[in-house]
């Protein structure tokens, strides 16, 4: 139907439509693939994926859309690191507010949550998200939000020489003595799964976080790697694997989502082996972006989140913050309990732990279950946030302090 702006459901048969739309805008990320949506829905969301087109049937942007049932027939809409769309095009934009509202409402949504990755620098976008009834929520420099606000990213514009002669002095010897001391990088199998998992869990006693079961990773393989859209590297000496890292690969970026390695022979320095040889990988795929993830925006040498950056630097990138979440309120007195009432409770829990049984079940603001277990339910996954972390009872999201390997489980990362 021309004339009007649509938002039209994208199904398996619209996929590579929706994909190429989504990869293409300048805040292309995986989280708004198609495919992301299909992993969410192993861990109870349901992806709704949209496209967006104007009065002359032109197609202006595309919107991958979470939605997570509460009780009382209530629901919440997480549209992570998106919608795919020029933020700076304030018709476009408000026109998909607008239909992802009447969306909302059918749902019985009482909130549609976005965190799009737009520089805090564009204010022109900020506002225009401001402009159409959203509210940006207050978060602090560390992991306080669902994906990391803080992200440190490499250009890969100029050749791989130039490049690594950009590291730091340091970076770069224990890219060299890695090889020196012959470890190997190679992409794994699909059978390589569980030895990787098991180098996670050894990194997470360790680093002292919670990783999610191995089915979950099962699910990022077949869903993404399978589609060419993640790879998965392991390093490896003396013929045992001792550490690997997993890629995620969407439009022209690459980002690093998740670390693990052993405790044995760390002195090797497999770390900065792997990291070299993904950000090779994503050059020689066009890339023009390797992005390491989240950091602290706190760079004050005392944070316990230091170390993260600190391996990170030596790979001279830069720092970039985005603007940060936006909640959309639907239903006042919904959202009042999701913001305000259900974290006074989670405090209160705390010192009640075994009361805190009796609404298990319940969900928090950050999008995580009260005693859903070891794997956590939360409003993202890759979502930076963390797939790995300090503790992860606390909100923290993003990564946990980091040894000088650059291993962390979780690429500094994800919300779990």
């Amino acid at each position: 139907m021309a004339g009007v702006w649509r938002l039209v459901p994208a199904g398996p048969a619209e996929r590579e439509i929706y994909d190429r739309l989504a990869s293409a805008v300048s805040t292309a990320d995986l989280l708004q693939s198609y495919e992301w949506g299909e992993v969410k829905a192993r861990t109870g969301w349901r992806p709704l994926a949209f496209l967006l087109r104007d009065p002359s049937d032109a197609m202006r942007g595309a919107s991958l859309i979470l939605k997570r049932a509460l009780p009382l027939g209530r629901s919440i809409f997480y549209c992570p690191r998106g919608p795919a769309l020029d933020f700076s095009d304030g018709e476009a934009f408000g026109h998909w507010v607008r239909l992802v509202r009447r969306e909302a409402v059918a749902h019985r949504a009482i909130l549609v949550k976005i965190d799009p990755p737009i520089p805090a620098t564009e204010t022109s976008a900020t506002e225009n998200i401001g402009h159409s009834g959203f509210r940006r929520l207050r978060t602090g420099p560390n992991f306080e939000g669902v994906q990391p606000r803080f992200v440190y990213k490499l250009s890969l514009k100029s050749d791989l020489d130039a490049i690594l002669a950009s590291f730091s002095a340091k970076t770069r010897y224990n890219i060299r003595l890695a090889e020196r001391r012959g470890v190997v990088v190679r992409e794994a199998r699909r059978a390589d799964l569980r030895t990787f998992y098991d180098i996670l869990q050894e990194t997470a006693v360790r680093d002292r976080f919670r990783v999610r079961s191995i089915t979950y990773f099962e699910s990022l393989w077949d869903l993404l790697v399978e589609h060419g859209l993640a790879r998965l590297f392991l390093a490896e000496y003396e013929g045992s694997i001792i550490a690997g890292t997993l890629a995620f690969l969407f439009g022209d970026q690459c980002w690093y989502v998740y670390g693990a390695s052993s405790n044995r022979h760390r002195n090797v320095m497999p770390n900065y082996a792997l990291q070299w040889a993904m950000i090779t990988w994503a050059k020689e795929r066009g890339c023009r972006v390797y992005d390491f993830r989240g950091v602290s925006g706190d760079l004050s040498p005392g944070n316990p989140l230091y170390g993260l950056y600190r391996f990170k630097r030596g790979f001279s990138g830069r720092l970039v913050e985005y603007a940060g979440e936006f909640d959309l309120p639907l239903e006042p007195v919904f959202y009042l309990a999701w913001t305000r009432g259900i974290p006074a409770y989670r405090r209160w829990r705390g010192r009640l732990p075994r009361l805190g049984r009796l609404v298990r079940r319940a969900p928090l603001p950050d999008g995580s279950f009260a005693g859903a277990g070891d794997a956590g339910w939360t409003l993202d996954d890759e979502g930076g946030s963390l797939q790995g972390g300090p503790s992860q009872g606390s909100s923290l999201q993003g990564g946990p302090p980091e040894g000088a390997d650059g291993s962390n489980g979780a690429g500094g990362l994800e919300r779990r």
